[in-house]
């Protein structure tokens, strides 16, 4: 990575941002059943919002957000395989942290598929608690927050 600036993604990201998804979530498709919901995002939409971060040149991670009143929604997190293991998943998500604070919002909200056992280890590690399991259409979700005070 020659560049580890988080920064807002630029329309001329969008290839890269579901290059990076596609690469992240793909090898879930056979675990779950279905399509990973941030592989059929609208990227462009969501990079036109302000919605999504990108790290590395290049792209090597990115964050799609998305702010409420009294929240701050971490929609996807995607890293690289290439990158695993080297701190930018890490990186991502202390600036997420950081960009709720920004925002005044005292807690960041997520969720993950039941099946992606990864994540569910993952994101208490960072101090996200369980709040409730809910199934949403094809998709068995464990919903997690962080408070930030």
């Amino acid at each position: 990575m020659t560049n580890d600036e988080i920064r807002p993604a630029r329309a001329a990201d969008v290839p890269a941002v579901k290059a990076v998804t596609d690469m992240a979530y793909h090898h879930y498709i056979a675990r779950i059943g279905v399509v990973p919901q941030p592989m059929e995002a609208d990227h462009m939409a969501n990079v036109a919002a302000g919605r999504v971060f990108v790290v590395g040149k290049p792209v090597v991670g990115l964050v799609v957000i998305e702010a409420h009143e009294d929240h701050l929604f971490l929609d996807s997190i995607a890293v690289h395989p290439d990158a695993h293991g080297t701190g930018v998943g890490r990186r991502l998500l202390e600036f997420v942290d950081a960009r709720a604070r920004a925002l005044g919002l005292p807690e960041v909200r997520l969720y993950t598929n039941a099946l992606m056992w990864e994540n569910r280890k993952i994101y208490p590690k960072y101090g996200y608690e369980v709040v409730e399991r809910r199934t949403d259409g094809p998709y068995d979700r464990i919903h997690y927050r962080k408070r930030l005070d």
